[in-house]
């Protein structure tokens, strides 16, 4: 049988070979005292080196699988195998309401998948290949060198302590005073929210959000059982008239907000805009949870600071950070910056979940910012996603000239159009190998059926005009069908 072994070059010879018996062990398929083949006999019936099959057997006694006895050769150990016939469960009926709601609100399982030739513009993630590999490689090795061994070690709930100063400076820098306050490291914007919803609201309380609003918040607060009352959105923003309405009606805990770069409409919210919504939601007490979303790509005018800004030395508005669309989306971090009573709290409701955030990736994008890298890379990808942004617009004026189009920087727009069944031209754009991800899905109820996101940032430069335009075509074609 042992002819059957298939070796490859994709890791150690050795450890094929050991990981090989320990399989057919634990299966049962050697028994207890069989006798493996001698060294010199498995090294040539497999072609391989005599001291590659010695190190597969040390390997295994040293896991306990075989013992070796002197002279007379390697045999199985003494491995309790189970030969029950099978205990089976039904999962399904075990499934409790959250984890068939999660696995109901789930996009990735429910929406049309990219596949390959097809031109990604579902996508709003950085493009990889604009990564800069070696400056990442130099941050990774320098921490190592810097930390040794204890960057490997158990961390903090809270974070990072190098990386939590950093971002800090880095919040002050967007205008943001951090008298009073506390950062903590989550992974990504995900945790963040769904841990700060944890700490602030119960089942069936009301929260205030744009409609539409990010598709991941969306489902966080759906699977809370949250009360989302949808403010809708204008050309500059959430709609003022609409929030009043909302909060002079409802009780509203908490309000969830993205002024800038929008997901999904890519709007940014002007700053006398911001001041107004601001004082709103403070002449009725509620708190503000800020996305900052995609700041770092602004592409025109001057810089707009965040909301959490407008407060001075107040302590009214969580913002939470990420770097996730624009920098190493797999590194997963992402921070909290709040008043420091609240921040306790998220900290141990942190700790009884996951212990910490990796440390070895925040230490790396420490060092990976420090050194000045991360300033460099903006720069280019700014310049590259600037220029991706012109042609897309350029593309959509051009091919489906009736659309209403959103967005005013980041990686994506937004397509409004009336008299389209944006699910029905996705279908058809499909077929042309062409992907976006339909509107519906950032609407609270989805309401509404005539818009799309369109993301750029992993679209070919000369596959933006051709995506759009098959986009447009099918449009027209849907219109005279119609």
């Amino acid at each position: 049988m042992f002819h059957n072994i298939e070796l490859d070059k994709s890791q150690p010879i050795y450890i094929q070979i050991k990981n090989y018996f320990r399989t057919m062990i634990a299966k049962g398929m050697l028994q207890k005292g069989e006798r493996l083949p001698s060294t010199r006999e498995l090294s040539m019936t497999l072609n391989v080196s005599r001291n590659t099959v010695i190190s597969a057997y040390e390997s295994l006694m040293d896991d306990g699988f075989i013992n070796v006895i002197e002279g007379k050769g390697a045999f199985v150990a003494d491995i309790n195998v189970s030969s029950n016939s099978g205990w089976h469960i039904d999962w399904n009926s075990r499934i409790n309401d959250y984890a068939t709601a999660a696995r109901d609100l789930d996009i990735v399982k429910h929406e049309a998948a990219w596949k390959k030739d097809m031109i990604p513009m579902s996508s709003i993630s950085p493009d990889p290949e604009l990564f800069p590999m070696d400056d990442f490689k130099r941050a990774f090795m320098n921490i190592l060198s810097l930390e040794g061994y204890k960057i490997l070690n158990y961390g903090y709930a809270k974070g990072y302590k190098p990386l939590i100063d950093l971002l800090l400076e880095y919040m002050e820098g967007k205008g943001i005073n951090v008298d009073g306050k506390d950062l903590i490291i989550t992974n990504g914007f995900t945790e963040a929210f769904e841990i700060l919803l944890s700490c602030l609201v119960s089942e069936g309380d009301s929260i205030l959000c744009e409609n539409p609003t990010h598709n991941t918040a969306l489902k966080i607060m759906k699977l809370k059982k949250l009360n989302i009352c949808g403010g809708n959105m204008s050309e500059d923003g959430i709609n003022i008239e609409d929030v009043k309405r909302i909060v002079q009606s409802k009780k509203i805990k908490l309000a969830y907000i993205t002024p800038s770069y929008h997901n999904p409409t890519g709007i940014t919210m002007p700053w006398e805009k911001r001041m107004e919504l601001f004082h709103t939601l403070m002449s009725y007490n509620i708190p503000i949870i800020e996305n900052g979303f995609n700041e770092e790509l602004r592409y025109f005018g001057s810089h707009i600071s965040p909301v959490a800004a407008i407060e001075g030395n107040g302590n009214s508005v969580v913002y939470i950070g990420s770097f996730s669309k624009v920098l190493f989306p797999g590194l997963r971090i992402g921070w909290i910056l709040g008043d420091k009573s609240l921040i306790d709290y998220v900290e141990s409701v942190k700790r009884s979940r996951n212990i910490h955030t990796s440390f070895i990736d925040q230490a790396v994008l420490y060092q990976f910012i420090r050194e000045g890298y991360f300033e460099k890379y903006i720069k280019k990808v700014r310049r590259v996603y600037r220029q991706k942004y012109e042609d897309v617009v350029s593309a959509v004026r051009e091919n489906i000239p009736d659309a209403k189009l959103y967005g005013d920087g980041g990686l994506h727009v937004f397509i409004k159009h009336e008299g389209i069944d944006s699910r029905q031209l996705l279908k058809e754009c499909i077929k042309k190998n062409v992907i976006f991800t339909p509107g519906d899905i950032f609407y609270i109820d989805r309401e509404v059926k005539n818009t799309f996101r369109l993301g750029f940032s992993r679209v070919k430069s000369e596959d933006i005009a051709k995506g759009i335009k098959i986009i447009g075509l099918q449009i027209k074609e849907m219109k005279n069908k119609g």
